[in-house]
């Protein structure tokens, strides 16, 4: 699994659904660098069982994303149409409605691919046909994406594992903190909380406070 923090985004342009319900080509994060921060999440597919949880959880608190100054982007391998459908359909029926941040189509799993989340590969047969080997899916990889488009945090869960919202918020507090202030955070810092410079007294006074 490859670690992109402290590397640049991998790039994209592809098909997306916006606004719950808009078709956009040529979708891409970079239309926000030097404006906003990105948080850029993978899951498996649509019509799923965890993914609704996870993808209306990010809904629920987008205003605190949006607060932070950040662009919440979701991504999977399914179809433009597909993604559409699922953004129709009500909660109770399994569907997304009400989700308005942009969901991209990576169905030809290029992005899933270059962010190392996919979980499978293409490899040739004996014959020389070219044949998926695992899932054709993405694990619920996670990345967020400072200003200057350069990747800062990254998670990458199983597919049965949904994930935090609050814990990804943390991670935004924390960068934010830490570019506005230059001081780094401790383990389980939240916002409001004291944090430290980078030497060893400050270490020293912050752990004999605890």
């Amino acid at each position: 699994m490859a670690v992109l923090v402290g590397k640049k985004a991998p790039a994209f342009s592809a098909a997306a659904v916006v606004n719950g319900g808009e078709f956009v080509e040529g979708f891409s994060i970079e239309q926000y660098l030097g404006k906003k921060y990105v948080l850029f999440f993978f899951y498996p597919a649509d019509f799923t069982f965890v993914c609704p949880t996870e993808l209306l959880a990010f809904q629920e608190r987008l205003k605190e994303f949006d607060e932070r100054n950040v662009a919440v982007v979701a991504c999977s391998v399914d179809s433009k149409f597909s993604h559409w459908k699922w953004l129709q359909t009500e909660l109770n029926q399994g569907g997304i409605r009400g989700v308005k941040y942009p969901i991209v189509s990576d169905l030809s799993k290029t992005i899933s691919e270059n962010y190392d989340v996919l979980a499978g590969e293409y490899d040739y047969s004996e014959d020389g046909d070219i044949k998926f080997k695992g899932d054709p899916r993405a694990y619920r990889g996670l990345f967020l994406i400072d200003k200057k488009g350069i990747v800062r945090h990254q998670t990458v869960n199983d597919m049965p594992l949904g994930r935090s919202v609050s814990e990804t918020l943390r991670m935004v507090d924390a960068l934010q903190f830490f570019e506005e202030n230059g001081e780094v955070c401790p383990a389980d810092w939240h916002k409001g909380d004291k944090a430290m410079k980078e030497t060893q007294q400050s270490v020293a006074d912050y752990l004999s406070k605890r």
